[in-house]
């Protein structure tokens, strides 16, 4: 159900009387984002955008998820809730939005993992995430709703069981994860690096938590092994190629996605361009001579 800014504005009983300006805030690729100033006083405002469950995206999960992450210190509080409407009404972060760039700087991988380390040692998460079944969601999703994809996908899922199987020999045990940690998704507020947008968390494997921002964030080896370092306290190969072997399947998980978007968003952005440029860093990796001996060492 699509709602207006005006509308929520009206809602909420608190803000009634009081001087109030709400402004679009541009970045958001399933939702439109807002923020109001009541009284001098900022809020985020959160309105879904159309048709995302199709998305796998289950906004019960993500409010209950919220809340717990603010708890664990690094998420904005949840402030107001709308049901009906699934909009949530958050606190504002003050602070600058990162970059790539910015979280390129040294010790930056350290600082992500301090953060990591705090969510994911939070209350535990009210639903699983876990890729590769969020994979099988979306090639339904695609042969639905006839969703072009890149031409080798479906072949090349032959190397994603692998990847799950040498997965599956060692399992880590699951924490609350974010799941979509691209760079504007920290804010710097001067103290630590907060979290915002839980609309994919989930329990999961850290090791995913990692590897999806060290994909997203286009970490060279030194800094991969700097987060490995700093959240679990040691670097070995089987950490490590848990995470190169995760860095494939957020590429894998999220090119689907944006082929998703690309036939059903309103919003104005190259979809398309963001999954061929996710598969194509699947496929290199896939496609690496190293492939096998992450594979191997992941087992091991």
């Amino acid at each position: 159900m699509s709602v207006t800014i005006e509308t929520i504005i009206q809602k909420i009983g608190d803000w009634q009387g009081r001087q109030v300006e709400a402004r679009a805030l541009s970045g958001g690729l399933t939702n439109t984002n807002y923020q109001v100033t009541v009284d001098g006083t900022p809020y985020f405002v959160r309105v879904p955008g159309e048709s995302t469950d199709l998305l796998a995206i289950n906004r019960q999960n993500e409010y209950y998820n919220s809340k717990a992450a603010a708890e664990a210190g690094v998420g904005p509080q949840v402030l107001y809730h709308l049901p009906e409407y699934d909009v949530m009404v958050l606190e504002f972060i003050t602070g600058q939005t990162m970059s790539n760039q910015a979280l390129s700087a040294p010790g930056m991988p350290t600082r992500i993992a301090q953060s990591l380390k705090l969510l994911h040692a939070g209350p535990r998460f009210l639903t699983d995430f876990n890729m590769f079944r969020v994979t099988e969601f979306y090639l339904g999703i695609v042969n639905e709703y006839k969703v072009h994809i890149p031409e080798d996908f479906i072949e090349r899922m032959s190397k994603v069981k692998q990847i799950e199987q040498a997965m599956l020999v060692h399992p880590l045990s699951s924490v609350p994860c974010n799941n979509d940690l691209l760079a504007e998704n920290y804010i710097d507020d001067g103290k630590m690096l907060r979290l915002i947008d839980f609309e994919y968390s989930g329990n999961n494997d850290p090791t995913f938590e990692l590897a999806n921002t060290c994909q997203e964030l286009q970490y060279d080896d030194a800094r991969i092994q700097e987060m490995c370092q700093a959240y679990f306290g040691k670097v070995t190969p089987a950490l490590l190629a848990r995470i190169k072997l995760n860095m494939i399947m957020s590429d894998v998980g999220w090119t689907l996605w944006a082929a998703i978007q690309a036939k059903i968003s309103k919003i104005e952005y190259d979809f398309w361009g963001w999954a061929v440029e996710r598969w194509s860093r699947a496929v290199e990796k896939m496609d690496s001579p190293a492939f096998s001996g992450w594979i191997s060492d992941a087992s091991a």
